[in-house]
This record gives C-alpha cells, sequence and structure tokens, in this order.
C-alpha cells in the first residue's frame, strides 16, 4: 500500500467534507503509523495531541497523533454538519513537565509516570473519513486519526496521583439530557498506563515529545452520537468543568 496516497485520500476527505471507501488498507500498524504522519505532513499541521487507548486494562496499546489545529479550548462552537455521524466522549488528559527525546534505551514506566505534569478534562469528537463508520477495519481506523474529529481541551491543573483514576464521579448532558447513567469507567483501567507507551512509541520514532502535547486516555462514557445541533456541558469530579456547542 502507498502510504502517500491513502493519506492524500483521508486529507482530501477531511477538507471536503465528505467520506471514501479505500480499496486497499495498512498491512500492519507500522503501516498505518506511517499514514498518520503523512496526513499530518500533508495538512501541514503540527502535533498538538495524542489520542490513547485500549479495549481492557491489561490490553495492547495503540494510539493517532492529532492536529494542532484540531484542539480547541472549552467552550468552541463548532459546525454540525462539518462532521459525518460525530460521537462525542468524555475524558482526562494529561501534560507532561519535561521533554522526552529519542535515546537508544527505552523509557521506564517510573521516569514517565513521575514526568506527569498536570491533568484536565477533554472532550473528544469522533468522526471518521471512512464511509463504513462506525464500523471501520481497525488498520484504516488507526491510519485515519482513530476516527479523530477534534478535541475540545479544558482548564488544566496540578497532577494529584491520588485521583480516582478508575472510576470517576461524572456527569455528561447533550442538550440538556443526561447521556452517561452512574459513574464512568475507561476501559484501559488506569489511564495512566497508556503514557510510558506513548513516550517509547513517539520517541522510537526520532521525535521528540514535548510538555506542551496534550495527552489524551481514553473514554469513560462511550461514544454518545447526537442527532441535532445543541450544547455539552461535562464535569469530571475534582477537575474543571467543560463544554462546547455544534451550532
Amino acid at each position: 500500500m502507498n502510504h502517500s496516497s491513502l493519506a492524500a485520500l483521508l486529507v482530501d476527505a477531511y477538507q471536503n467534507r465528505r467520506t471514501i471507501s479505500p480499496e486497499q488498507i495498512p498491512a500492519d500498524k507500522p503501516a498505518s503509523y506511517a499514514v498518520q504522519q503523512e496526513v499530518l505532513r500533508l495538512r501541514g499541521a503540527e502535533v498538538g495531541g495524542w489520542k490513547l487507548g485500549s479495549k481492557s486494562s491489561t490490553g495492547p496499546i495503540q494510539g493517532a497523533m492529532l492536529p494542532a489545529d484540531c484542539l480547541l479550548a472549552s467552550g468552541a462552537e463548532l459546525e454540525f454538519a462539518a462532521y459525518t455521524k460525530p460521537a462525542i466522549e468524555l475524558e482526562i488528559a494529561f501534560r507532561l513537565n519535561r521533554a522526552f527525546t529519542p535515546r537508544d534505551e527505552p523509557y521506564s514506566d517510573a521516569e514517565v509516570l513521575g514526568a506527569i505534569g498536570s491533568m484536565g478534562t477533554t472532550i473528544e469528537i469522533v468522526a471518521s473519513r471512512i464511509n463504513t463508520w462506525p464500523k471501520v477495519e481497525p488498520l484504516l481506523s488507526l491510519a485515519d486519526l482513530l476516527n479523530h474529529g477534534a478535541l475540545i481541551v479544558g482548564e488544566f491543573i496540578d497532577y494529584d496521583a491520588a485521583f480516582p483514576f478508575i472510576e470517576p464521579a461524572l456527569s455528561f448532558t447533550y442538550a440538556g439530557e443526561d447521556i452517561v447513567p452512574g459513574d464512568g469507567v475507561n476501559p484501559a483501567g488506569d489511564p495512566r498506563r497508556l503514557l510510558p507507551w506513548l513516550v517509547n512509541h513517539y520517541t522510537s520514532q526520532g521525535l521528540t515529545l514535548t510538555p506542551d502535547i496534550v495527552l489524551t486516555t481514553g473514554s469513560y462514557t462511550g461514544m454518545h452520537f447526537p442527532t441535532e445541533p445543541g450544547v455539552a456541558v461535562a464535569e469530571i469530579r475534582g477537575l474543571p468543568g467543560i463544554g462546547f456547542s455544534f451550532i
């Protein structure tokens, strides 16, 4: 598969608000990650964040780099029609307090976890460029930045290692309707376990992970699919509230 060709199709779909049906898919995860890098290169976009996730507390981890122009502050207004079948998810994100540069030996969990500097709430807007969404072949989904549409980023506060990351109390409403009954659970378990993987994945490609990059770590609420414009309002107890509007 030609990485540049698939990346060009995905970028064209993003820019022209359409979906595509690629004839080929990446052969493996390294190929999907190569497409991700090419997507950002063709868009002329800096890396503003990473989305990370795992389907279980011990399962494999994967992620996608997020274009800086897709990270928006809480209170943002977005055009509902700009996204195909958009879904919204409530997450916790981190920033590190130091840069991680490429080196020969992997970074240890202790090195990475000891560098968590701040944390905050994010809402991801999930919207694929693939016309079978929300059912997308996993390697194609990975190449398409894991179906990333935009990331609403709330206010960050100092990191608290005692925070109840496994099952925090939260609220999430859309258009005045409660869309999350009960407390949320992240399928990855403690989301901090995802961070060492990301640091080593990123630096192994010869890239430096800088403290400004937002690392969002998977949904506590699953995906909710709005059917019309409205206002999303959320709070994870202990963190500043967050919201945005689809118009």
